[in-house]
């Protein structure tokens, strides 16, 4: 788990209010959208964050527990807050690592959700497998995400001042950075690899509008979220510095009579574990029986010698002793 911060509690402040409503319910609605819980489900939610969409699910049980972790504390500290009494009773916040291995065993949870945490763990494609793991057979693993062609605005202008600036090297990070977000395809990929079948694929696409330069980079969610691996991408110190500057410069001279505005390709992906199939029998095969009469040589009938066991050619200890004599 990331350990408290200034930053972290700053974020944890803010995020229900600049957040939630822009970013985690405009995915998370996708999540619950005509979901069904069955009774006395086990839920997991990997990467919880302040408990959407948890807490949503909650109301519609009547019995069953939820189990909803995440890798930030302070984001914790408010889920169990809006949680109240039924904070370890009915749901239970746990601080986990943000890895793709799961400390559960395999097939608990009749379903397992991971609103926007997927891609904040250490290997997607495995953590997905982990989730259908963990899952039961007939039980559901449901994952939204950001997909490819999100903030491809940003990084057009990204683009543009490093090509600019002969800044190849770090135009190189750059495609490698935005290489990280899957397409619909990829994600498919994973969730059948995972052994999860009868998938469903949604994809809706969104806007976020910003007046400035300014008010795009302090926005919290662009702050506290991708803005720290933009800048890592960049580069450290003034060589980051300069190349931001002059990002901020052009977002400013190309919208400067319109808003910044920024695309967002939200997917959501459902699968089901199926039954696990029965293994077949091993059929040994049977030796036919062995004949007691010595095998001959073919032609004169002379006798063939048996075949030397292995522990023929193993010396005695005695053995051993003569030949050293």
């Amino acid at each position: 788990m990331k350990k408290r911060s200034h930053r972290l509690d700053k974020m944890a402040r803010v995020y229900d209010d600049e957040i939630l409503p822009i970013w985690s319910q405009r995915f998370g609605r996708m999540l619950v959208r005509d979901l069904e819980v069955p009774p006395r489900s086990m839920i997991l939610d990997v990467g919880c964050g302040t408990g959407y969409p948890s807490l949503e699910l909650l109301k519609r049980m009547d019995e069953g527990r939820i189990i909803a972790i995440d890798p930030l504390g302070p984001l914790l500290d408010i889920a169990r807050k809006k949680a109240g009494d039924l904070a370890g009773k009915r749901i239970f916040f746990r601080s986990e690592a943000a890895t793709y291995k799961l400390a559960f065993a395999d097939e608990v949870y009749d379903l397992v959700i991971s609103n926007l945490g997927l891609m904040r763990l250490d290997s997607p494609r495995k953590a997905v497998s982990e989730f259908a793991r963990v899952t039961k057979c007939h039980g559901r693993t449901m994952i939204t995400l950001p997909l490819a062609g999100t903030y491809n605005e940003f990084f057009d202008i990204y683009r543009e001042v490093l090509t600019k600036n002969d800044q190849h090297e770090v135009l190189s990070r750059l495609e490698d950075h935005i290489a990280l977000s899957p397409d619909v395809d990829t994600v498919v990929s994973w969730m059948e690899e995972a052994g999860l079948g009868d998938l469903e694929v949604e994809v809706e696409e969104f806007s976020l509008l910003f007046k400035s330069s300014r008010e795009f980079f302090f926005a919290p969610v662009i702050e506290f979220g991708p803005l720290s691996a933009w800048k890592e991408v960049a580069g450290k110190g003034k060589a980051m510095q300069e190349i931001f500057w002059n990002i901020k410069e052009s977002i400013d001279a190309y919208f400067s009579d319109r808003a910044f505005e920024i695309t967002v390709k939200a997917g959501c992906f459902k699968g089901t574990k199926p039954e696990a199939e029965a293994e077949e029998p091993v059929v040994e095969e049977t030796l036919p029986p062995r004949r007691d009469a010595t095998p001959s040589r073919p032609g004169d009938g002379t006798p063939v010698p048996p075949e030397p066991a292995f522990d023929d050619f193993m010396l005695d200890e005695d053995d051993e002793d003569d030949d050293e004599a």
